[in-house]
């Protein structure tokens, strides 16, 4: 099986992806499992915390036969590699690196500054939908990224992400309470208590400024793009916009099986 980890400024995320995958077509992953981000996180400590989620799932460590990951998060590089050199006896593959290049082109002032969640999300929604399309992440930052028909990706827009905006307002008043991030229970924005207050400011105000940005980035595209929205908070704006056409929480997680399955087996990713 193929076991591949997206880490992310907040989370790493765990996947098993079916064996034999064959070249840019994935299935759905078998299961994923779920950490915080601690870039000081040994190699030992993820194996403790692994090992026994995928015993519990029915899963062994002999089931894994490629690993690759995918990471924001440079520190955490080196005990990802640990973990898979010594625990699993494989050498990973990068996402972005080596037998694991993205394989399409970016089109931007400065390619390399292109972060790895981003690009694998661009991997993933070209192999999946067609046309021009606009892929929203709503992670630790929102990102929007613009894909042309050819798969090529020509920029995008990085925003603070909706807790990020609401730890800065909580964080930098004395008096206004801490917040839960839900859909407002009317639709109504003129609040009637502070904590309502809050709650429409940031909720409408960053769904106003989601579907905004987005119908600017259709006007400048000039074709019709289709909108595809990924991350945690991507079902809950959805229920309250009618700004996406598809819902993938897999993404990014795709992205990286996608690129694994493209990569050449023999001498790359085994020791």
């Amino acid at each position: 099986m193929l076991l591949v980890a997206d880490v992310g400024n907040t989370n790493v995320v765990f996947a098993l992806f079916d064996p034999g995958l064959k070249a840019g077509h994935v299935g759905a992953a078998k299961t994923r499992w779920r950490i915080a981000t601690d870039p000081r996180r040994t190699g030992d400590e993820y194996a403790v915390w692994l090992l026994q989620l995928m015993q519990i799932e029915g899963y062994s460590r002999e089931d894994v036969t490629q690993i690759i990951f995918g990471s924001v998060v440079p520190r955490a590089d080196h005990n990802l590699t640990v973990l898979a050199q010594k625990y699993f006896g494989i050498t990973p593959l990068i996402a972005g690196k080596g037998g694991a290049e993205w394989g399409f082109e970016i089109d931007v002032d400065t390619p390399n500054s292109l972060g790895a969640d981003r690009a694998l999300n661009c991997v993933a929604a070209h192999a999946n939908y067609d046309g021009d399309l606009i892929v929203v992440d709503f992670g630790t930052a929102t990102k929007f990224e613009a894909l042309d028909f050819n798969g090529t990706y020509k920029g995008g827009i990085i925003a603070p992400g909706i807790n990020l905006s609401l730890d800065a307002l909580v964080g930098k008043t004395a008096k206004l309470p801490r917040i839960a991030i839900r859909a407002p229970e009317t639709k109504s924005v003129i609040g009637r208590n502070t904590e309502d207050q809050m709650l429409i400011g940031v909720f409408w105000g960053y769904v106003a400024m989601m579907e905004g940005l987005i119908q600017k980035m259709r006007d400048e595209i000039g074709r019709p793009s289709r909108v595809v929205a990924t991350g945690g908070l991507a079902i809950l704006f959805d229920d309250n916009t009618e700004i996406f056409d598809v819902v993938d929480n897999d993404l990014t997680i795709q992205g990286l099986a996608i690129l694994a399955s493209r990569a050449p087996r023999k001498g790359s990713n085994q020791s």
